[in-house]
């Protein structure tokens, strides 16, 4: 294996370690075989943007144990920095480790999006994956912090639960920050920050159709889906893509 693909702040490296999806399927199944919780993030070009203006984002990205490609843009710049990565989207990371977590026994919980987005998404993935176990769906607050007392309520009864497995749909950077903060308070449970993928299986959200993501335009359906939040958010990252085209370059 080659070097890992690094991205470089003022005061952090944030390194995507784990390069496919057999790598992260090895890496789960021994964890879960241990009892070991994880963070698992999947890093793309609004988390870049992110990370560069935020310094609590990068001390929450550096918590993370797990760090796959997120976006054909990230990969894109693996291919430049000679350090190649899969594309391992959150939302494509839903039912195959819904799967896994059936095949071995571990039960699972839901965090994030509303109460009816989370029934919807808990009846989808039953169906779809037999002998799954939801014992747990929390649509936290409209004001939610992952440093308040409702965060550690939440860890507090996904330890109780008996959870292996969690996914987070509360966006960047509030699950990653929660994320951290479970691996301390809640170290049995693995944590998978997954963004809108609760809310596309549970058809509250409409994913872009399979062709516009095969050649990579899934950010436009996005962008025409909602302009005024995306719009801005896409050209912000567009805008930051020259500086990691020269950092990439600069990794052969």
């Amino acid at each position: 294996m080659g070097k890992p693909l690094d991205f470089t702040f003022a005061d952090q490296t944030i390194t995507v370690n784990v390069p496919t999806p057999v790598a992260l399927d090895h890496e789960l199944r021994r964890r879960f075989a241990a009892g070991q919780g994880f963070a698992l993030a999947t890093i793309n070009l609004d988390h870049l943007v992110k990370l560069a203006a935020s310094a609590t984002f990068r001390q929450a990205y550096a918590g993370q144990d797990l760090i796959v490609a997120d976006g054909r843009p990230i990969v894109a710049l693996s291919r430049l920095a000679g350090r190649p990565v899969d594309l391992i989207p959150g939302s494509d990371l839903v039912l195959p480790l819904c799967a896994l977590a059936a095949e071995l026994g571990v039960r699972v919980a839901l965090v994030g999006s509303t109460p009816t987005a989370l029934a919807d998404a808990a009846q989808a993935l039953s169906a779809q994956v037999p002998g799954l176990e939801i014992v747990l769906t929390i649509a936290p607050s409209g004001t939610f912090d992952p440093a308040s007392v409702e965060a550690g309520d939440i860890l507090r009864r996904l330890a109780a639960s008996g959870a292996g497995l969690c996914f987070l749909a509360l966006g960047a950077p509030k699950q990653e920050m929660l994320a951290l903060r479970g691996r301390a308070e809640a170290p049995s449970v693995g944590f998978a920050a997954i963004g809108a993928g609760l809310d596309f299986l549970g058809g509250h959200q409409i994913r872009a159709p399979k062709w516009m993501r095969r050649i990579g335009m899934e950010w436009l359906w996005r962008a025409l889906s909602s302009p005024v939040r995306l719009v801005p958010r896409y050209a912000r990252c567009f805008a930051i893509l020259p500086r990691q085209i020269i950092a990439a370059l600069r990794q052969r």
